[in-house]
């Protein structure tokens, strides 16, 4: 059987238009579009016009592609900083879509020349394009102070039927599969020459394969009964506010607990933990009295640990923590600062340097938040709960380690006060639920996610929400979890699969191209050590 394939090429002006559309399309399948579908639409139109491409034509399209995606995507940083820090970073996103586009141009072009056949083409060379797109999500995501993971295609997928998938292969691991899905629909597609019943019947047994794997079986072990407040405070880094505000708002959006709790069965009215968002407290217990005696009379009046979010310095102040604290018995127990704080959001990196650029800019970012270095798990006595402040939740390895350190559930706190303050006004609060909620898929834990303003959820470790309070209202939620034992296959594997897809992408394209390059120095020697060619003698006849 014929292993060629019809090609397509489209005209650079042609794959520049369908890459600025590409951008479009794969937001619209990230909340709070949610018409999940899209982004395999989207993946598809950006391999569609990478193919056949000189390196700088992909450079151009990749480029193209990534500023219509973050533009997008990421619109609602500009309420936080303004136009110059959400251009700069699109921009940036955008540098390392285009990167990772050369790289899969070169894939087109190179691994059929190596592996020409039918499956070659049909399964090697889409799991090279999906190893080389997570290697680029993984670069973006680390690179440069901490990189920026969000936005990463597997991201989309938390009301999809293959939100089940990251349980067994972790986010990046679901991001492979999408485009390598999507490749190999696109290269069957192209395989003319097999007949076209067959091609349809191998498109559908590739989805159908994926979508048939069983969802991880979740385990527990008894339950806890938390209680998340969201005090719908004025949170933001620029608002302007009275100190003690914030400890205020959570405050009196506890009003109702009580009343809640006596709507439990009598076995669960005694709360586990309370709950108060990143930053529900402007008042550090540990240095101001009216703090401490807040923190005390709620955890003493309510016999339960508290859990807060709040900004701790160290005695000299030489540096500051985007802290969680556990209060409990009249003081701190226990003590986590966030690990990942947002560059040029919560600090300035080698500021320094930044500063001659934008120094108005930068100077808005007063105060640096120092990464923190303590474990990532509260150990609450019959159970223990791993904390994520805000963007911790995307970083992949901070999963890893409080699971490692036998999280039985996860707390989510987040402020996003900063990211819209009324119903729709961004989809940044959607698009951090979503990633909390492939979270307690991925490690078959619940997670409770306590924001400021909006997005207060519970999720069991199937995604399902068991508990919620309304956006941009006060109030409190009570939540009983079923605590999570045991593990899964994306936790125990952890970053391998990342990796290991990664550099199988990578190794395959350079393996091609040692190929290619000893086969064109063959074939020239062959030429050089062939004997010069014998050429007839004439003669001359008078």
């Amino acid at each position: 059987m014929s292993s060629r394939a019809t090609d397509v090429r489209l005209p650079l002006w042609l794959a520049l238009i369908v890459a600025l559309g590409a951008g479009a399309v794969l937001d619209g399948g990230f909340p709070d579009g949610d018409v999940w579908p899209l982004t395999f639409v989207g993946i598809g139109f950006v391999l569609v016009a990478l193919r056949g491409r000189s390196l700088g034509g992909s450079f151009l399209v990749g480029l193209v592609a990534g500023l219509s995606f973050y533009l997008i995507h990421i619109s609602w940083a500009t309420l936080f900083l303004g136009v110059v820090p959400w251009a700069a970073l699109s921009t940036l996103e955008a540098l390392f879509f285009a990167a990772g586009a050369m790289l899969i141009t070169l894939a087109y072009r190179w691994v059929p020349l190596i592996w020409p056949g039918t499956l070659g083409r049909t399964v090697l060379l889409p799991v090279v394009v999906g190893g080389l797109w997570t290697l680029r999500e993984f670069v973006a995501g680390n690179w440069p102070y901490g990189g920026f993971a969000w936005g990463r295609v597997a991201l989309s997928q938390s009301e999809s039927p293959f939100a089940g998938l990251v349980a067994w292969l972790g986010i990046s691991g679901l991001s492979f599969l999408m485009v390598a899905i999507v490749a190999a629909l696109i290269q069957l597609a192209l395989q003319t020459t097999v007949r076209g019943s067959t091609r349809v019947l191998a498109a559908a047994t590739v989805v159908v394969a994926a979508l048939a794997v069983p969802h991880w079986p979740t385990h527990s072990s008894g339950t806890a009964t938390i209680a998340a407040v969201q005090g719908d405070g004025d949170a933001g880094y620029f608002a302007d506010r009275q100190y003690g505000d914030l400890t205020n708002a959570q405050v009196l959006a506890m009003s109702d607990l009580q009343a809640q709790l006596a709507r439990l069965p009598e076995d669960q009215r005694s709360l586990d933990m309370i709950v108060w968002p990143e930053g529900g407290s402007d008042r550090d217990p540990t240095r101001d009295a009216t703090g401490q005696y807040v923190f005390d009379a709620i955890s003493r009046g309510y016999d339960a640990p508290l859990v807060s979010g709040v900004i701790t310095e160290s005695d000299d102040g030489a540096t500051v923590h985007n802290s969680s604290l556990l209060w409990s018995g009249g003081g701190v127990t226990d003590q986590y600062d966030k690990k990942h704080p947002v560059p040029f959001g919560e600090y300035v990196p080698d500021r320094a340097f930044w500063r001659p650029f934008a120094p108005d800019l930068i100077d808005l970012i007063g105060r640096d938040y120092t990464p923190g270095t303590r474990d990532e798990v509260f150990d609450l006595g019959d159970f223990r709960a791993g904390i994520s402040i805000c963007f911790d939740i995307v970083d992949d390895q901070l999963i890893t380690n409080m699971m490692d350190e036998g999280a039985q559930v996860i707390i989510g706190q987040t402020n996003n006060a900063d990211f819209g303050t009324r119903p729709g006004q961004t989809d940044e609060n959607e698009q951090q639920l979503a990633i909390a909620r492939l979270r307690a898929i991925e490690t078959a834990r619940p997670l409770v996610n306590v924001s400021t303003v909006a997005s207060t959820r519970a999720i069991d470790a199937s995604g399902r929400t068991t508990a919620s309070i309304s956006d941009y209202e006060p109030g409190t939620m009570v939540a009983v979890v079923d605590l999570g034992t045991g593990t899964t296959p994306a936790v125990v594997a952890s970053r391998a699969i990342e990796l290991l897809v990664s550099f199988f992408g990578l190794a395959m394209l350079l393996l091609s191209r040692l190929f290619i390059g000893t086969r064109r120095s063959t074939r020239r020697r062959r030429l050089d050590e062939a004997p010069d060619p014998v050429l007839p003698r004439w003669r001359v006849v008078d």
